[in-house]
C-alpha cells in the first residue's frame, strides 16, 4: 500500500474541497505520486419545452460547465507549490458519489483524499453526504480533510 502511486481528490470548488486538494497535493509530493483530481458537473435536469416557449440548449450549458471546470482546475494546481507534481485533471458529468467510486476504480488509486464539511442535524438529513458514500463504498482508503470555516478564517 504504501507508497501510494496514485492519490484521487474530487473538488467541487469549495473552500473546504481546496482544503482537500492542498492536503492530497503534499501527500502526492511527499510520495512521489500522482494526482488526480476530479471534478463531477451534475446533470442538469430537462424539462420538456411544449414547444411555443424559446428553448434553452442545455448541451452546449453542460459543455461549457465543463470547460469551465476544466479551467478552475488548472488554476487550483497552478495555485499549488509543488510544480515538479504529476497532476492529472479529469472533469466528468454524472453523480458525484457514483463518479469518485468509479474512477478510483478504474485508476487504480491507491487513496481517496476527501473534504467533509461541518454539517450536522437537518442539513445533514436533506442533502446526504458524497464522503459518506465513498467512505463506506470505496475500495481502497479514505483520508477525509475537516474543514471548519472558522479555523480556515484564523489562517489568513
Amino acid at each position: 500500500m504504501l507508497p501510494f502511486q496514485k492519490i484521487l481528490c474530487p473538488t467541487d470548488f469549495s473552500d473546504s474541497s481546496y482544503e482537500g486538494v492542498k492536503t492530497a497535493g503534499e501527500m502526492a509530493y511527499y510520495f512521489g505520486s500522482e494526482l488526480i483530481v476530479l471534478h463531477v458537473v451534475s446533470p442538469i435536469p430537462v424539462i420538456p419545452n411544449r414547444g411555443d416557449l424559446p428553448g434553452f440548449d442545455v448541451t452546449l450549458y453542460e459543455q461549457e460547465l465543463e470547460a469551465s471546470s476544466k479551467r478552475t482546475l488548472q488554476e487550483i494546481i497552478n495555485h499549488l507549490e509543488w510544480r515538479e507534481l504529476k497532476a492529472r485533471l479529469i472533469v466528468l458529468r454524472g453523480k458525484a458519489g457514483d463518479e469518485i467510486l468509479r474512477i478510483a476504480e478504474e485508476e487504480e488509486v491507491d487513496l481517496i483524499v476527501i473534504p467533509i464539511r461541518d454539517q450536522t442535524g437537518l442539513n445533514r438529513i436533506f442533502f446526504g453526504s458524497v464522503a459518506e458514500k465513498v467512505i463506506r463504498l470505496a475500495r481502497c482508503p479514505v483520508l477525509t480533510v475537516p474543514f471548519k470555516a472558522e479555523r480556515s478564517e484564523r489562517r489568513k
